[in-house]
C-alpha cells in the first residue's frame, strides 16, 4: 500500500494546469539533453516529463524516447507537441516511485524538474538507477535551496497545507552534496553545471499571477486560502513579491538550476 496515495493525488490535481509554463523550460530541456550527452539511437526514459520538451528535445536528436508523467492532462499535451514536432515517443502515465520498466532498459534517464516531487527521494533515484542499463548515463535538472525556485518552495511550504510525515522539500534535490549523498555509491563520474532561465515579467506582481495559475505548490496555496483566511493569502503575496523582486531585473526573472550527470556503476 502506498502510503502518499492522496498526496500524490494532490499533486497530480495541482500539475494538471502547468502547461502554460512550458515555454519557459524549453531552453532548460536543451541544457539537460547536452548535459546528458543523449546520441542518436539512445534508449532515452524522460521521468516526469511534463509536456514533454526534454523528451520531444531528445527524440529530435534521434533517440528512441519514453516519457512518463503522473498527470494525464500534461501527457496530452505533450502528445501534442510530439505530433507538432513531427517525433514518435512513447508516453506513459505513471509514477516515478514505481516506474513501469524492466531493469536495466534504457541507455539514459532524465528528470527535469520532475524527479524532485516525489514524496521519497530514496526511492525515486532507485527506480531510475534500477531501469537504467549498467554504464548508462543519468542527468536531472533541479532547483537550488538558496536561489529563486528553491525559496518559492519554502515560502509556500510555509504558507501552504503541511505535506505528509517524511515528505522532504524538493528543493533538496539543487544541493549537490545532497545529490552526492543519494546517488550514493551506485554510481560513478558525478558532474555538475549551472543554467539560468530569464522568465519574462512586467513586475514581480505579474511573475506571482502567472505563478497562480499554472504551478502546482502556489494553486493549492490559493486553493486553501482564497476563501478561508484572505489575511494569509495577502501576507503570502506580498512575501511572494519581495522575493520576486530579488531576482527581477529589466523585465525578466532570473531562475537558476543545477544540472547533474553520473553514470551508473
Amino acid at each position: 500500500m502506498d502510503p502518499f496515495v492522496e498526496f500524490k493525488a494532490a499533486q497530480r490535481r495541482g500539475w494538471s494546469h502547468f502547461a502554460p509554463l512550458e515555454i519557459q523550460t524549453i531552453p532548460a530541456a536543451a541544457a539537460l539533453i547536452n548535459h546528458a550527452r543523449v546520441r542518436t539511437g539512445d534508449h532515452l526514459l524522460d521521468v516526469g516529463c511534463g509536456t514533454g520538451v526534454a523528451a520531444i528535445t531528445a527524440a529530435r536528436r534521434g533517440a528512441r524516447v519514453s516519457g512518463l508523467d503522473l498527470t494525464p492532462e500534461l501527457l496530452e499535451r505533450a502528445r501534442e507537441n510530439a505530433r507538432i514536432a513531427g517525433v514518435a515517443v512513447e508516453w506513459q502515465e505513471g509514477d516515478a516511485e514505481q516506474l513501469p520498466y524492466p531493469d536495466g532498459t534504457f541507455d539514459v534517464v532524465v528528470s527535469q524538474f520532475g524527479h524532485i516531487f516525489a514524496p521519497r527521494p530514496e526511492v525515486a533515484v532507485a527506480e531510475m538507477l534500477r531501469v537504467l542499463k549498467p554504464g548508462g548515463t543519468i542527468a536531472f535538472n533541479t532547483w537550488p535551496p538558496e536561489l529563486f525556485i528553491g525559496r518559492m518552495f519554502a515560502l509556500t511550504a510555509k504558507y501552504g497545507p503541511p505535506p505528509p510525515p517524511g515528505v522532504l522539500p524538493p528543493a533538496l534535490w539543487g544541493d549537490p552534496s545532497v545529490v552526492r549523498e543519494r546517488l550514493g555509491a551506485a554510481v560513478t563520474h558525478v558532474t555538475f553545471d549551472r543554467g539560468e532561465l530569464h522568465v519574462a515579467a512586467l513586475s514581480p506582481a505579474h511573475h506571482r499571477h502567472a505563478t497562480e495559475r499554472t504551478a502546482g505548490p502556489v494553486l493549492r496555496i490559493i486553493e486553501s486560502l482564497g476563501t478561508s483566511d484572505p489575511e494569509r493569502l495577502a501576507a503570502f503575496r506580498a512575501e511572494y513579491d519581495v522575493l520576486a523582486g530579488e531576482f527581477f531585473e529589466h523585465n525578466v526573472v532570473r531562475q537558476s538550476y543545477l544540472l547533474t550527470r553520473a553514470t551508473k556503476a
